[in-house]
């Protein structure tokens, strides 16, 4: 039950005021013995092991301190005004600024430095000018859990519609990427930089392949997003898969990186996935991914090393996610993998799911002459090195079963053979080159060697009727005792096993047989599980849990600040219609997310 604005507020203070400090003003309220000691002393006071759920208290010193502003609430990190670029942030000099110093390493390719100091902000007050509004922003950080939370409080002289605008352009702007890649990593989203630059660097021209491979390539991921009205007009979703798959050290990484910055640039972000290991396990960072998808559609979802990220306890999931419940328009889902053959039939066989798979291996005589042409241009203005066309048609036939990662090592290793070079004598490039070759032929030969030795010794092992592993035991219980009272004991048991009574010690399998127990072989007992099978209907349940809705019918409506609400950026689904709730704010015109409101509950 909501408190009544009438409710005396819950304030600690003490009567021997024998500390006051405050902001050089005491609020725009009455001066009373109450609000004598400014925000900070309240706020010294209250977290000094006095409260359980600080915001609380905060919100209500701060109201009685400034009755005629409205106060807008946050602890959404991307909601951070501090480093919002349109906005203008003064630190108010009267006011206690506590901040924590904390060194941030820098690399030293990019400076001379080992580091830099940065504050982190743990109290302060400051003022803040945004599209002709002046703001008192509040930011203090306090115990929660195991770790920290930040919390903002944005006072306005007014109503709080100017405060929730400069929250929404914060979050919309946070939202945003700013030459960075959106990478899901260990259960959480981030904005990388670093990937970004490298994507830069990739480049059609220097993808090495047939050009009616590469052609088909393109199209496939080009024209889906040139496609979308060509869907509509056939009734079929708008969503789309490719496998690449082969050999390592073929062109797939490179290929990636190029439709990765292609896409981006066209404004089709690409999500890179590293990992679905998560702290909310691996459904919940498949729910988190695919969500993330839908909100930024039309995109391209990047799933490299794709037989490790899908395995038998999440496949389930990920595929019924994949086959869009929620709707996937708009998903162009492109996945590596240098194991076809350890993918699940129903990611590698199975319509609508990976429609496309481009076999990206080891090259032909053909592509390796392609190969070593492009190091032919590439070399042309070094004047030191003599690189005439027989020697093209010489490296190609001499390179045979060397993939594209060989290739680029006969040609790198050369280069710096020559480059370090010393003495008289210096050989020619060509006979760096053929030599490198051999080296690598030897690598290569004795690395096929092991892998067919290793093949051998496996498969000879499991054909020597001595070497074959016993067949494993499965307990069978006969339908007659399917509802006795007396159960097996509570272990994992094996046909070795051995099981501890009163007084002795018998076998296993007498201490079954005497319960009427059999033994059956495994392979008559083992069934398969279908895939349909999954606990995902509790996530589904736990996801559609809308208490929101129930809360806000009950509330009234926001036209004042002294509701103890939070306010969350939402991002909008850019495939989905704007919602109606009326406890949603969004000013017109303005795109990219919504200002909710959370009430706490805590009372």
């Amino acid at each position: 039950m909501l408190p009544s604005k009438n409710s005396p507020p819950n304030v600690a203070v003490t009567d021997d005021a024998f500390v006051n400090v405050w902001f050089g003003q005491e609020g725009d309220g009455p001066a009373t013995e109450k609000n004598s000691k400014g925000f900070y002393g309240e706020w010294v006071e209250s977290t000094s092991a006095k409260t359980c759920y600080p915001p609380v208290h905060a919100a209500d010193a701060l109201k009685r301190l400034y009755p005629n502003h409205s106060i807008v609430m946050t602890k959404d990190y991307r909601l951070n005004i501090l480093s919002f670029p349109g906005a203008e942030v003064t630190p108010l000099e009267q006011t206690p600024l506590i901040t924590n110093l904390i060194f941030i390493p820098l690399a030293r390719s990019i400076s001379p430095l080992p580091g830099i100091l940065t504050e982190q902000v743990e109290f302060g007050v400051f003022q803040v000018s945004w599209n002709g509004n002046d703001f008192k922003v509040f930011n203090i950080v306090y115990p929660f859990g195991f770790g920290s939370m930040n919390q903002a409080f944005i006072l306005h002289e007014g109503p709080e519609g100017p405060a929730r605008s400069l929250l929404l352009a914060a979050g919309a702007w946070s939202d945003q990427l700013h030459d960075e890649i959106w990478v899901f990593n260990q259960g959480f989203w981030s904005k990388d930089h670093g990937l970004w630059v490298e994507v830069q660097k990739a480049d059609w021209k220097d993808v090495i392949l047939k050009d009616e491979f590469k052609k088909a390539l393109q199209k496939d991921v080009y024209g889906f997003f040139a496609s979308e009205e060509i869907y509509k007009e056939l009734a079929i979703p708008w969503k789309r898969g490719l496998i690449m798959h082969g050999p390592p050290g073929n062109g797939k990484t490179i290929s990636l990186k190029t439709i990765m910055k292609t896409c981006g640039a066209e404004g089709y972000s690409p999500l890179y996935v590293k990992s679905f290991q998560s702290w909310k396990g691996e459904e919940g960072a498949m729910a988190d991914v695919f969500d993330k998808a839908r909100q930024l559609a039309p995109c391209v979802i990047i799933l490299e090393d794709l037989d490790s990220l899908i395995n038998d306890r999440n496949r389930s999931f990920f595929l019924n996610q994949l086959d869009g419940l929620e709707g996937n328009n708009g998903l162009l889902i492109i996945g590596t993998t240098n194991h076809f053959d350890r993918l699940d039939p129903g990611l590698s066989t199975r319509p609508s799911r990976f429609d496309r798979k481009y076999l990206f291996d080891d090259p032909d005589r053909d592509e390796r002459a392609l190969y070593v042409a492009y190091w032919q241009k590439k070399l042309k203005s070094n004047k030191a090195i003599e690189f005439p066309d027989r020697l093209v048609d010489e490296v190609a036939d001499l390179t045979d079963k060397f993939s594209f990662a060989y290739l680029k090592e006969v040609f790198v290793s050369s280069l710096v053979t020559l480059a370090t070079y010393e003495g008289d004598n210096k050989p020619t490039f060509e006979k760096v080159l053929k030599k490198e070759i051999q080296v690598l032929r030897k690598q290569l030969d004795k690395s096929t060697e092991t892998n067919l030795v290793a093949n051998t010794t496996t498969t000879s092992s499991m054909d020597c009727g001595t070497s074959t592993p016993e067949e494993p035991v499965v307990w069978h219980v006969p339908e007659r005792r399917a509802g006795s009272t007396q159960q097996p004991p509570p272990h994992r048991w094996n046909e070795r096993a051995r099981h501890r009574e009163p007084g002795r010690m018998e076998d296993i399998t007498t201490y079954y047989s005497r319960l009427g127990i059999q033994p059956v072989p495994a392979r008559t007992f083992v069934t398969k599980p279908d895939d349909s099978s999954t606990n995902s209907s509790f996530a589904t349940i736990a996801r559609s849990e809308d208490s929101h809705s129930a809360w806000n019918s009950a509330l009234p409506s926001s036209t004042g600040a002294s509701d103890p609400a939070q306010r969350i950026f939402v991002p909008v689904n850019s495939m989905s219609q704007p919602s109606n709730d009326r406890h949603l704010y969004t000013p017109q015109n303005s795109t990219g997310g919504e200002i909710h409101r959370s009430f706490l509950g805590r009372f």
